[in-house]
């Protein structure tokens, strides 16, 4: 039997560095962000705020060469363009 495990990871949108990958009516969908691939894995979960309000909150679905995918094809609230 395999045991997984996931994790949550948070940012603040206000100091979060991404790319996004898919938009819909000017909200992220899917994001490309830098992280650490020893210390995360396909399945975790991303979350974002800005102040107390959740923004965006998906599942990171691949990670390449460094950077994860994320989606949140629903709910997000998060800025297509970074500005």
């Amino acid at each position: 039997m395999e045991v997984s495990f996931c994790q949550t990871h948070s940012y603040n949108a206000d100091a979060f560095d991404y790319e996004a990958v898919a938009q819909d009516n000017g909200n992220a969908t899917i994001i490309k962000f830098k992280i650490d691939e020893k210390q995360s894995s396909p399945g975790d979960v991303v979350v974002v705020l800005s102040s107390d309000e959740i923004v965006f909150h998906g599942m990171i679905g691949k990670i390449e060469d460094g950077f994860a995918f994320a989606s949140d094809p629903r709910g997000s609230l998060l800025a297509a363009t970074v500005q």
